[in-house]
């Protein structure tokens, strides 16, 4: 069975997008440590997944779009972005620091629930509070679009999309293979350390690009 070359290209265009979105989607984040703590205690973790992956498809259309081009010719609304998600990541990293210290939150049946409203909102700071995810999804992924023919940008976008559902769904189901060895109140402390540590480093690398600013 023959395959058109408009199809073979179509592939190519697809995995360019699904790979280049799992690249920078991998790495350590604000949103992966937030989906797997949401995985290891089995909370509203589908929903946690699916809000994630739409919010990723709204960005990277909005980047293909064009409106990556526009955040990059609006700097002050970019340091406005970056200084009101490095509060956030400074809130979020002293509140798992502090939970560390906790006797109560060491074990997933200790650990609190909250509702899924606030569990939401809490996701949804994670994502539009975080100029990384602008960054990352709307001008690096707009960016790479743009060299893509423009019949092939949805197939490039439809990947990248896809990586990111993907990813989210493999870390957030994924983590319950771990939940053994979250029976032990030393794992959850050297969780929320871990955490704790990268949102406050991310606090701190944020407000220095946002102050570090030429002109």
């Amino acid at each position: 069975m023959r395959h058109s070359p408009f199809m073979t290209v179509s592939v190519t265009s697809f995995i360019s997008g699904f790979a280049l979105s799992a690249a920078l989607i991998m790495a350590i984040g604000a949103q992966n440590l937030f989906v797997l703590r949401q995985g290891l205690k089995g909370e509203h973790v589908g929903a946690i997944i699916l809000f994630f992956g739409l919010s990723d498809a709204l960005l990277i259309t909005a980047g293909i779009s064009g409106v990556g081009a526009f955040l990059a010719a609006v700097p002050e609304l970019a340091t406005i972005l970056t200084i009101g998600g490095a509060v956030f990541l400074a809130w979020y990293g002293i509140t798992a620091l502090r939970r560390m210290t906790s006797v109560t939150a060491v074990s997933i049946a200790a650990t609190e629930a909250h509702s899924l409203g606030r569990i939401m909102v809490t996701g949804a700071a994670f994502t539009f509070l975080n100029p990384h995810v602008y960054l990352d999804t709307v001008l690096l992924m707009g960016t790479a679009a743009s060299a893509q023919p423009e019949a092939l940008r949805p197939v490039f976008a439809l990947g990248a999309v896809t990586a990111s559902f993907v990813w989210f769904a493999t870390l957030g189901y994924g983590a319950r293979l771990l939940q053994p060895v979250f029976t032990r109140p030393s794992a959850w402390r050297i969780l929320d350390a871990v955490v704790g540590i990268v949102m406050l480093g991310l606090s701190a690398s944020l407000l220095m690009s946002a102050f570090n600013q030429p002109g």
